[in-house]
């Protein structure tokens, strides 16, 4: 059952910045669906978004033709993004709290598609062709041969994560480590993201007479910062990072082009969208504030990512919302596209296709939700197990954002419109800040007041496994701690401001 989210909305929805055009009668055919997921990046590297130093055409070119949405929410980090995206649950439900690299650390951990929902599974039972490229990171296809078909995938072409003792399998760009529908080699002389773009091509053009589900979680633009085909001479960490969030831009043009190509861009909903934001070590200037990248933080830059849906035969063009959406929501939706109705495991999730469709400016949401961030889990005799019991999150609406901390208690409330959208206003006496308050101490309530660990069947013991002991950490497992130890770091320029 989908978790209930009643309470009092406090404020009405800013006007959308654009005009749409109309929304157009939707087509008889089953709607194709498209789920481009770029690996760190945020707004301030989208041109359409505000982004100073960098043009990203294509992806404007989205937006042009569909939904830009200004409040959609992420996990601050790689794996705790992709478990929710598949589950539409909650970290704290799915158990990935933290990032865990299944490839490198091992311990007989992975996403477990029979303990956890997996969406694509049920899309696929509902007659669509099935692929996914690109990174993947949260099961050792080493041990979990058919992993990828567990989760939904019929047809995949994956960068599985760096292999422990696998010197190889570290390359997802130049002489990439490839899984391709069951075989693994190195790409001598290819570019990851090129080899992954080819495959999801050709998957069209094999498929576009039946209805088609496409997952593409990108490699671009997570470290290595590295020259791209285009821009070869890139040599700066900066010039690289803009050289591969260009790529980006043109292996979107790309995809969506052989779309346009096979006649069915208008039954096709495209989506671009990114897994956390920026890589702190790069700044970027929007709308005349400099960015510092915030990935693992749960500053609106770590987790307010850039969100667009484009389909010219149901979503009408050029129109940018403020509905509040958020990663778990987009099971639910894309199970309303295909007609299937999600798992009654899909808790938390919901569908948000009336927006898309215009015939509602608002989400049923009254709130949004990011938690987590970092590596604070570890292998211990019992399995892969999070540092604290309740990892602080934060919570907003279109207005206010509260910050709780890992005792569960509230440590800053912020009014993301002001002229000092970090100051704590939770002692402010107003009705409308008290009421806000309560509203987000009451979503707090009702989530578990212990988060799970990654739930998952232990794959069988291989050799090179991480051991409890060999991946020391100065953290023990205990009681929740107070809140502004756990409190995550607050100091984004940008944060609300957009």
């Amino acid at each position: 059952m989908i978790l209930k989210l009643a309470y009092v909305a406090l404020v009405a929805l800013v006007s959308c910045a654009a005009t749409p055009t109309a929304v157009p009668e939707p087509a008889a055919e089953p709607y194709n669906l498209v789920y481009i997921m770029a690996d760190d990046l945020g707004k301030e590297w989208i041109s359409c978004y505000g982004a100073e130093d960098i043009e990203t055409p294509h992806i404007d070119a989205l937006a042009a033709t569909g939904m830009l949405f200004h409040n959609f929410y992420c996990m601050p980090q790689c794996t705790p993004t992709r478990a929710s995206l598949l589950t539409g649950q909650y970290p704290y439900r799915h158990g990935w709290v933290n990032h865990w690299d299944v490839p490198r650390w091992g311990g007989g951990c992975n996403f477990d598609p029979e303990a956890n929902p997996s969406f694509p599974r049920a899309i696929r039972d509902a007659g669509y062709a099935t692929a996914a490229a690109g990174k993947w990171q949260i099961d050792d296809f080493r041990v979990e041969a058919d992993a990828m078909h567990e989760a939904g995938f019929s047809a995949y072409c994956m960068w599985t994560g760096y292999e422990a003792q696998n010197r190889p399998s570290a390359k997802r760009y130049q002489d990439p480590y490839v899984y391709e529908d069951g075989a693994a080699a190195t790409r001598t002389g290819e570019f990851g993201p090129d080899v992954f773009t080819d495959y999801l091509v050709e998957f069209i053009g094999e498929n576009k007479d039946r209805p088609m589900f496409i997952y593409y979680p990108m490699v671009l633009p997570h470290g290595p910062l590295v020259a791209t085909p285009d821009e070869p001479e890139a040599s700066s960490p900066l010039e690289r990072h803009k050289a591969m969030v260009r790529y980006i831009d043109s292996l979107v043009g790309r995809l969506v082009a052989a779309i346009d190509d096979h006649g069915i861009r208008e039954r096709t909903i495209v989506v671009f969208t990114t897994d956390n934001g920026s890589t702190r070590s790069i700044t970027g200037t929007r709308r005349g504030i400099e960015v510092q990248g915030a990935k693992a933080m749960t500053t609106e830059s770590g987790v307010n990512v850039p969100f667009i849906a484009s389909c010219p035969g149901r979503i009408a063009s050029g129109a940018e919302s403020n509905a509040l959406i958020d990663i778990t929501d987009i099971a639910p939706t894309f199970c309303e596209v295909a007609g299937e109705t999600p798992s009654a495991g899909l808790h938390d999730g919901r569908s948000f296709m009336d927006v898309l469709d215009g015939r509602a400016q608002r989400s049923s949401r009254s709130w949004i939700m990011a938690m987590g961030g970092g590596n604070h889990a570890k292998l211990t005799d019992a399995g892969v197990e999070n540092q604290y019991w309740f990892r602080d999150r934060v919570l907003r609406n279109e207005r206010f954002k509260a910050f709780i901390g890992t005792n569960g208690d509230l440590w800053k409330l912020t009014d993301l419109q002001s002229a000092t959208p970090h100051a704590d206003i939770q002692h402010h006496e107003s009705v409308e800040v008290q009421r806000a308050k309560k509203m987000f101490l009451d979503a707090v309530a009702s989530m578990p007041a212990k988060d799970a660990d990654p739930i998952y069947k232990a794959a069988e013991p291989r050799d090179w496994y991480l051991q409890p002991s060999a991946k020391s950490q100065t953290w023990k497992r205990g009681a929740p701690v107070a809140a502004a130890e756990g409190a995550p770091a607050d100091g984004d320029p940008a944060d609300g401001a957009h």
